[in-house]
């Protein structure tokens, strides 16, 4: 007898990847058989700045990545309604996002989801000058050509 699938889901909003995205995605992904990542919709991200990106343009991005088995986008009005229907066993936070681990799993309980919360942990820079955050990219950007 085999053990069922587990499910994974990894968000964010993934405006331009780097490699600490790559390693939010590998390390999620390691826990499960599939990996389902939801990319946060424009509208809905209202603790940053909202990405440069469009939406479906991250969310082909992240779908073309190997270790992701499907890219989402959120929805307009209730972050919860995509969790509900890929009815995942874990879910994993990126290790810097705002979102509280036990809010989360208290919101699911009450929407009765049965799954694991979990944070991802931190990617170190590997090499002088190597920038893991869409911020610093950006920053970069603007440093070198704006």
């Amino acid at each position: 007898m085999t053990a069922n699938p587990t499910t994974i889901i990894a968000q964010g909003t993934f405006d331009i990847l780097h490699p600490g995205h790559l390693h939010y995605f590998s390390e999620a992904a390691s826990l499960g058989d599939e990996l389902h990542v939801i990319i946060a919709r424009r509208e809905n991200v209202t603790h940053k700045e909202k990405p440069v990106l469009p939406d479906r343009q991250r969310r082909d991005m992240v779908a073309a990545l190997e270790m992701v088995d499907e890219a989402h986008l959120g929805h307009t009005e209730d972050i919860f309604v995509p969790i509900e229907r890929i009815d995942p066993d874990c879910i994993v936070l990126g290790h810097d996002q705002h979102h509280d681990e036990a809010a989360i799993a208290d919101a699911l309980a009450g929407r009765g989801i049965d799954c694991e919360v979990r944070r991802a942990s931190a990617r170190e820079p590997r090499y002088d000058g190597e920038l893991l955050s869409t911020g610093h990219i950006v920053d970069r950007i603007l440093e070198l050509r704006g």
